[in-house]
């Protein structure tokens, strides 16, 4: 029989975080159990329903409920109960911040709690380098997001010291982990890894010289780069297209930035995971070239970049945060120094021009995932830091 372990993402479920059911589902010793406090629209399209249980389909005022939960730490009767009868081992909450309302519940459950940092968790929270927030009760009024971030470093180290594991996405994020004051004995890393059975590219569709770049329209994407470097290459190879996959607050910026500088573009908005695997497929480079946000936000790893070098996409970007953990420079891609756009340039003419440097590296970065990045592999490691983390707790 297998074992039962509570998965805690606050929001069930986004679609940028499809990486999170595609672990979960690859569990062969283990059977995950969806928790949160509500679900959004499409959460049915990503999740099982029949294993999925948030706080909303328990009560009839979720809000105040998620609130209670949020600033106190009560968890609401009725749905403790729900939590109990699902006999769970353990809880698994990905992001620091859910972390912390996951801990709650495992002080309830009387569980062991495993934490998954991801990036902006570990470096882009704290308003000060000192880590000392002041929680500001009038931000709860009027700046919400920013009182909920507050809240969260406030009481990190004493997620920190209860967690029973705390892993890191890269190696990137454990080094920033041990900075914030976790434990360096606590924090393992552990690369989640792509499903290179369902990335896997159809050679029947060719080519088109397509620069993708796919993640939300945010500072810390680079997108503003991006579209600087495909001017200078639309220059020399003026057919080129870049083709951009997401949302965010500077959409409207980057789509007039493009308007004024570049030949051929197109904004789609955010899609489904078939659909980005669709240009995945068509596309001759994959570009995302994040950079280090004002705030301190940096890619973790980027299961995006997993998923084009499985799918023999080859990826240029900046060497930032978790990235040349993904991409290795020189063999599956090009990295660029941060914030350099004309090298950034340079590299993706030489993709775009030389057929059998993108071929060989195409090559390399489907192999690469096989052998370092491969789901069923990683996930079998996770069961086996889940056991670890059972023994440990008695």
């Amino acid at each position: 029989m297998q074992r039962r372990v509570i998965i805690y993402r606050d929001l069930l479920l986004p679609y940028s975080e499809t990486f999170i059911p595609a672990q979960v589902e690859s569990l062969t010793a283990y059977t995950g159990f969806y928790v949160g406090t509500s679900r959004t629209a499409n959460a049915a399209a990503l999740i099982p329903v029949d294993r999925s249980l948030t706080l909303s389909d328990r009560v009839a005022s979720p809000a105040v409920w998620k609130m209670v939960l949020k600033l106190g730490g009560v968890v609401q009767s009725q749905w403790l109960r729900s939590l109990q009868e699902l006999s769970a081992e353990l809880i698994h909450a990905h992001f620091g911040i859910d972390g912390i309302w996951g801990l709650f519940l495992a002080r309830k459950l009387g569980l062991p709690l495993v934490v998954t940092f991801h990036g902006n968790d570990a470096t882009g929270m704290d308003r000060y380098s000192s880590g000392h927030v002041r929680v500001n009760p009038l931000d709860f009024l009027f700046q919400r997001g920013q009182f909920f971030r507050d809240l969260y470093v406030s009481r990190r180290g004493q997620l920190f010291a209860e967690a029973t594991c705390v892993i890191a996405v890269s190696e990137f994020i454990r080094e920033q982990l041990i900075q914030k004051g976790c434990p360096a004995d606590k924090v393992t890393v552990h690369y989640i890894g792509v499903d290179i059975n369902k990335f896997t590219p159809n050679p029947a569709i060719a080519r088109e010289p397509i620069v993708l770049f796919v993640g939300r329209l945010v500072e810390k994407k680079g997108c503003e780069y991006l579209i600087r470097a495909i001017a200078q290459v639309q220059t020399i190879l003026p057919d080129v297209e870049l083709v951009v996959i997401g949302d965010g607050p500077l959409r409207s910026t980057l789509e007039q930035q493009a308007v004024s500088s570049l030949k051929h573009h197109r904004f789609l908005g955010a899609q489904s995971p078939e659909a980005v695997q669709g240009w995945m497929n068509r596309a001759a480079v994959f570009s995302v070239p994040s950079i280090t946000a004002r705030t301190g936000d940096a890619e973790g790893f980027g299961m995006v970049f997993a998923e084009a070098q499985a799918m023999e996409l080859p990826v240029v970007s900046f060497a930032t945060g978790g990235v040349p953990e993904a991409v290795a420079h020189g063999e599956t891609g090009f990295l660029a120094p941060e914030g350099d756009w004309e090298t950034l340039a340079k590299y993706l003419l030489t993709l775009l021009q030389e057929p059998q440097v993108r071929q060989n590296f195409a090559a390399a970065g489907r192999q690469r995932m096989i052998q370092h990045f491969n789901l069923k592999h990683n996930t079998a490691k996770l069961e086996a830091i889940y056991d670890s983390v059972l023994a440990k707790s008695g």
